[in-house]
């Protein structure tokens, strides 16, 4: 736990009771998450009541997600005759209806990262390399 700021947090954090027991679970599964990329967040995360997922720096999906998103994605647009970029679909253009692969699109939050938005399976939407970075911080 070296490089916690440790003062700062007593400071922040002593006036509220923990459970120590449950402190002690969730450090332990958050410490088991692939998705937390910054382990020093963890406790003020936990002390702050799981409020900032920042604190955790969980912003990128992994590829199984990408995989799963996309083949959900792409079944429903090929049933629909329609693009699976869901803002391609809703479009004018000529790529109201193309089937794009799977390295042409990025993994997208629904509701915005940096507006609390989790990186989790029900948070993720496939969409075109253009339209994921025209989208972005809505």
């Amino acid at each position: 736990m070296c490089g916690l700021e440790w003062g700062r947090l007593y400071e922040e954090y002593h006036t509220k009771a923990y459970n120590p027991a449950k402190v002690s679970a969730e450090v332990k599964k958050l410490y088991g998450d692939p998705y937390v990329k910054n382990r020093k967040g963890i406790f003020e995360y936990i002390l702050g009541g799981s409020r900032d997922t920042k604190l955790l720096d969980v912003r990128v999906f992994d590829d199984a997600t990408k995989k799963s998103v996309y083949a959900s994605q792409t079944k429903q647009a090929e049933a629909k005759n329609k693009s699976n970029c869901l803002l391609c679909a809703v479009g004018h253009d000529a790529n109201r209806s193309k089937i794009w692969k799977l390295a042409e699109m990025d993994a997208d939050h629904v509701s915005a990262w940096s507006k609390g938005g989790g990186t989790n399976i029900e948070n993720c939407q496939m969409l075109c390399k253009t339209h994921n970075r025209a989208k972005g911080n809505r």
